[in-house]
């Protein structure tokens, strides 16, 4: 017998949208479809949004999911960059707080911001602690999902281990989620943008190089969490240029956006886009041939995932074609006609908001997956329901 949380599930997925729908599709008898729909109204989970047509009598109500009831607070950490945001649970901002930091501060100084970004969220809508039922923080190294803490942190230096959920989430008795910050990015602009798509890789391309993959709408981290390590792949053994993992010749000390500003004498990614922007034809030339670089080991991911969608993102997405243009070239010129005949390749829709989208997708999937809601209407039993109204 379906539970409240599979029922919710065909109202979200728009399989049912109405009380005698939700009969008709499971089978179950109207008393016990009417104690579903009336404990996730009763919860704050769904609510009635309107009529649907009628073929007589009155007309039925319409079910849909409350989005605005419950919060989730999200963090995107990049190397040198720090954004927050405060979403419903359909991943729609409500707030957002910005600012410039270096990973490599350390955890402690980096989550201390966060914790307190997160508090001015609150503060600034009006909005209650107690509305906020998920957080997410996602970060630019691999990640333990069952322990929540950043492995093979390369550009992280002294962030492996550590507690990141009881660091950011101490104030707030909810489940605290931990992603690499490439896959969240990919699961945003999948959700945003490409919904009809089985397959989509994304490649981002800053300080350094990541990649996050799609499949049927659900992230693949591999076995060891390790997928979408692209930007460690060597092409070139013999370079002399050591890649943050140690090695030489990876694609990352040869194509990322710090190999770029090094080459050029700049110090980031993002004066690399500065003088790409400007009209610079020397950085113009390094960054397309960065594009072809990297397009050589995309071409092997292309034949092998067969994606519709490869997307670049990042800051190298901000000079304009450049980077796309190197990174065509070698993806059409290396994989099979067929393999990409009905491949888009393109920049990032939602920019540098890709991790935040991504990010509160993930939690706000989790929240309202089939167990979690059953567990906490299970919980809820016999005692009121926390006001979730402000």
């Amino acid at each position: 017998m379906l539970t409240a949380g599979q029922v919710l599930q065909l109202i979200r997925d728009g399989s049912c949208r109405t009380r005698k729908q939700l009969i008709e599709f499971t089978g179950l008898s109207r008393s016990t479809i009417t104690d579903r729909v009336d404990r996730l109204i009763e919860a704050g989970y769904i609510h009635e949004s309107g009529v649907a047509s009628s073929g007589g009598g009155r007309p039925p109500s319409v079910l849909d999911i409350d989005a605005t009831s419950r919060l989730v607070l999200v963090a995107d950490l990049g190397a040198s960059h720090a954004r927050v945001a405060l979403t419903d649970l359909a991943a729609r901002p409500l707030a957002e707080e910005h600012t410039e930091m270096r990973i490599e501060r350390g955890p402690e100084a980096v989550l201390s911001w966060v914790r307190q970004a997160f508090r001015r969220l609150l503060d600034r809508t009006g909005r209650p602690a107690a509305q906020v039922c998920g957080i997410g923080v996602d970060l630019p190294g691999s990640v333990d999902h069952t322990s929540g803490r950043a492995i093979r942190s390369f550009l992280m230096p002294g962030w492996d281990d550590h507690p990141i959920g009881p660091a950011v989430g101490a104030d707030f008795d909810v489940p605290i989620l931990v992603e690499n910050d490439a896959n969240a990015m990919a699961l945003g602009e999948w959700w945003t943008s490409w919904r009809h798509s089985d397959a989509l890789v994304l490649v981002k391309v800053s300080t350094g190089i990541g990649t996050g993959i799609v499949l049927n709408g659900g992230i693949y981290r591999g076995v060891e969490e390790a997928a979408g390590n692209i930007g460690h792949v060597r092409l070139h053994e013999a370079d002399d240029r050591v890649c943050t993992c140690g090695s030489r010749g990876c694609v990352a000390s040869l194509s990322s956006g710090h190999a770029l500003a090094t080459d050029l004498g700049m110090e980031t990614s993002r004066d690399v886009v500065r003088l790409v922007q400007a009209g610079d034809p020397v950085a113009i030339a390094r960054t397309q041939e960065a594009g072809r670089t990297l397009g050589i080991v995309l071409a092997t991911a292309v034949s092998l995932l067969n994606p519709g969608v490869l997307v670049l993102a990042g800051d190298m997405a901000e000079t304009g074609e450049h980077y796309l243009t190197g990174i065509r070239e070698s993806v059409y010129r290396r994989s099979l006609p067929y393999t990409t005949r009905n491949l888009e390749i393109v920049t990032s829709s939602l920019g540098d908001r890709a991790g935040i989208v991504g990010t509160a997708v993930i939690v706000m999937e989790h929240v309202l997956s089939p167990e979690a809601v059953d567990a906490a209407l299970a919980s809820s039993r016999g005692r009121a329901r926390p006001d979730l109204t402000g």
